[in-house]
Order: structure tokens, then sequence, then C-alpha cells
């Protein structure tokens, strides 16, 4: 007998209805027309299923989010009177949200966020200022003001994407020894030390990408040996050997998304997101204008072989992710204000969309899975 999808209890005339264990809570940030706010949805981890989206924190263009490792706060880059920055929001047991503070760049708008492992600050990374902020957290999570580190130089392979520098995206290594941040303006991956205790970052390295490839998005993969670095602009992956030690990235080989034959098909194609599966044999990929994802399987060398290229059901995916477990992987169609869900098979890496696993959000350009405090 299949287990009920909710436990209610009625005392006193009054219901409550508790979540499942295999029930989430996904949150969806929104950037371009009709981004209105950050949204949420329940998300059923056995059936694949999500509950319809309703808008949780009104604000213009909450893009990116990230969540807190205490899984209890959730903060988005936005734009707010006065200049754009970045708001926090603590996590209530009914996964609604509570601001508890915002805070300005002081330089443009953040393209990503991401908080480090060990909770005491944050970066974000300013495309058009061409900047990486660093704001300290309380410990109730509350913003500090940010302290911006400068990018300098354009590869000048794409004429105006790349006549300066454009920080694209701002994350940690595993051991949150060293802050990554690709630049698809320097076609370079600049390299930071972290000094969590002093609240710092500082310039470290860099790690050449391949030219005219325009950095976006990156990660580790599950043992932390490797980098999967995903190049807009020459819609690619490249792998790294990386080095926990020294902090340093040594290039191994790039594949591509899709093929010239696909990308001759339409007019405009862009690489956009990149997410490895948390079993380490997969890493999946999203494609704007050709509206797909590729999957790759990746061997213990970090050499990645394309065994698939999924339609999204939707229009302009700029965000995927995986949910945990690795089981389900969900496509944000940005021009589509549709949010598709694709079941992973665990021996392959092969993506099945699930039948009526669609709802709507508007302009939704990022997806962050949270369990409820």
């Amino acid at each position: 007998m299949k287990a009920p999808r909710l436990l209610l209890f009625a005392l006193f005339g009054f219901t409550a209805a508790v979540l499942r264990a295999d029930e989430l809570q996904v949150y969806f940030g929104t950037g371009g027309p009709g981004a209105d706010g950050i949204y949420r949805a329940r998300f059923d981890t056995e059936e694949g299923v999500l509950g319809k989206a309703e808008r949780v924190a009104e604000l213009a263009s909450p893009g990116f989010l990230a969540l807190h490792p205490d899984g209890d706060k959730l903060y988005a880059v936005a734009d707010f009177e006065g200049g754009p920055g970045v708001a926090g929001y603590r996590i209530g047991r009914d996964g609604g949200l509570e601001l508890i503070g915002r805070a300005p760049t002081g330089d443009g708008g953040g393209a990503h966020v991401a908080v480090h492992p060990s909770g005491r600050f944050l970066l974000t990374a300013q495309y058009g200022g061409g900047s990486v902020a660093l704001f300290p957290l309380d410990r109730e999570g509350r913003l500090g003001e940010a302290r911006l580190s400068r990018h300098e130089g354009g590869s000048r392979v794409f004429e105006k994407r790349q006549e300066s520098p454009h920080p694209h995206y701002c994350g940690f290594s595993p051991d949150g020894r060293f802050a990554l941040v690709p630049d698809l303006g320097m076609d370079k991956v600049v390299i930071y030390k972290v000094d969590a205790d002093g609240l710092l970052i500082e310039p470290h390295g860099l790690a050449e990408a391949v030219q005219g490839g325009g950095p976006r998005h990156l990660k580790f993969s599950a043992d932390g040996k490797f980098i999967f670095l995903l190049n807009e602009l020459s819609l690619s992956v490249t792998t790294y050997a990386w080095d926990a030690e020294a902090g340093t990235a040594r290039r191994l080989g790039t594949a591509p998304t899709l093929s010239e034959q696909a990308k001759a098909k339409e007019t405009f194609n862009s690489a956009a997101e990149i997410v490895v599966h948390p079993g380490g044999r997969f890493v999946y990929a999203s494609n704007r204008g050709n509206d797909t994802v590729t999957a790759y399987r990746a061997d213990p060398a970090g050499t990645l072989e394309v065994i698939q290229v999924q339609p999204v059901r939707g229009a302009f995916p700029r965000n995927i992710n995986l949910a945990p477990g690795g089981n389900w992987l969900l496509a944000a169609g940005a021009d589509s204000n549709t949010i598709s869900v694709h079941q992973v098979n665990p021996d392959t890496g092969e993506l099945t969309y699930r039948t009526k696993g669609v709802i709507n959000v508007p302009s939704p350009i990022c997806i962050v899975f949270a369990k409820l405090p």
C-alpha cells in the first residue's frame, strides 16, 4: 500500500499538514521580464512531482540564490532602491521567508552568489562591474558591509563580450581554502586564497580557459580532484586537474556541449549552467537557444563523453539543478516561464522527461533545493 502524501492531524477543529520525509522545498530566483520575487514549491522526491509555485518574497530581479550551510537562511542578489545588492532571509518552518537584512554591493548588480562553507561570509560576482564582493555574515546571518576585489583585463576575442572583465560565478574549493571565479571577459578563472578567520580573500592565481570560450560557471567533481568549467561562448566544458594543497588548476581537455550541426540550426546558442551528479559519474550542462541539457559520462581521469542531448521542454534554460540524491533534474525555462522535471537513470545517467511534470514560474533563472528547518 502506498504511503499517504500528507499526515493530517485534526485538533479542536484545526488541521495541520506535515511534510513527508521525501518532500523538499524548492526556491526559484527570477530575472528579466516578469521577475517579481522569489518563488517556492514543494517537490516530491519519490514521484518527481512539483507542487504549484507561490511567491514567498517580493523582490526585484532576485536572480541567483544561495543557501546558508546551516540550511535555515537563503540569500539573493537583487535590485533595490539606491542600488543593487544582496538580501538575506530566514527560512520558516512552513518554508516562508523572513527578511533579515539587505546590503548593497556598491558596484552594480550581482550575477551570482555563494556562501562560504564556514557560514561566516558570502561572495557575489558583479558581471557588469568586473568585481567580486565579500559580505561578512554575523551569527544570525545578517550582512555586513561589502568589500570589493576588482578584476582587470579582457581577452578581446569576442567583441563587446570580452573587452573588459566579467566575473560570472563565485564558488569554493571543497575544503573552503580557495574561492574560484570564472571571468567571461578575461577567459580565465581567478583563484583567491580564503582567510575565513580574517574574512578576507586574496589573489592567489589564474587558470587559463580556452581562448574565446567565455568561462561562465564551474563545479568540482564529486571526489574534488577535478574542475569542470562551462564555457558560455564556445558551448563547451573544460576539465582541470585540481591541486588542493597548492590551489592550482591544470587544464586537461575540452568537450563540446553541442555538435556544430546542432549549433548551426539556431541563430543564437549559449551555454548556461553545469551540475555534477553526486555519484560522480555524470555531468550535465544546459544549452540556451538549442534548449537542451547535455549529459556527459565522466571517467576516473576526468574525461567527458556526451551520452545524451535532452530537450528541456521549455525555452532558454538558464539554470538546471539536481535534487539531493541525484534522481531528478529540474530545468528552468526562463523564456517559457516553466520548470520541467527529468528523471535521472542511476546506471546510465540518461534523462527521461516526466510527463505532466511542468509548473509555471515567471522568468525562472535559479533553482535551489532546501529541507525545512
